[in-house]
């Protein structure tokens, strides 16, 4: 599946975006006006040059004890930040994402321009009733043909119960 069969990417609120050279308090404060986690920095040409995160505020910017007021957000942005672009795999950056520990990826076109930003909870909430799907099919597939799915989990919590009277009664 490619991020782009996704609808919800077309349907997500425009990606925050600031200059290199605004100060960190500036950034913050739309940040916190529109409860974005993050910030998308961009150049001139609106292509993505870094990503300033909740994360970077607090490990660049506090422990480092810089002023908002003075810093610029190039001084703690996270660069280079991957991209992807709406034809690449979902399932291919969701591992990816959850391998590297990072949460949030922007998306551009073909020029590098920011799309939209998408999270990993987004790919796993959008892609979660795919698996179940899949998962079933994959369930139907192994089991004989004459097992029925129903018969088999009323067996085990029979199964259980019984398991579990046995062992209080001895216990």
């Amino acid at each position: 599946m490619k991020i782009s069969d996704r609808k919800e990417l077309f349907q997500k609120a425009k990606p925050l975006t600031c200059a290199r050279s605004e100060t960190v308090l500036e950034a913050v404060k739309r940040m916190a006006d529109k409860n974005f986690g993050s910030i998308i920095v961009v150049d001139d040409a609106d292509c993505v040059i870094g990503m300033m995160t909740e994360r970077d505020i607090f490990r660049r910017l506090i422990a480092a004890e810089l002023d908002p007021k003075a810093t610029k957000v190039e001084t703690i942005m996270t660069s280079p930040v991957r991209t992807a672009k709406a034809d690449d795999e979902l399932v291919d950056w969701l591992r990816m994402m959850s391998n590297e520990r990072f949460r949030r990826l922007p998306i551009v076109d073909n020029d590098g321009k920011i799309v939209a930003v998408m999270t990993q909870g987004d790919f796993v909430s959008y892609t979660w009733p795919e698996l179940l799907g899949r998962f079933r099919e994959l369930a139907q597939a192994s089991l004989p043909e004459r097992a029925n799915p129903l018969f088999l989990i009323i067996s085990i919590l029979i199964y259980t119960v019984v398991l579990i009277f046995a062992i209080t009664q001895l216990g």
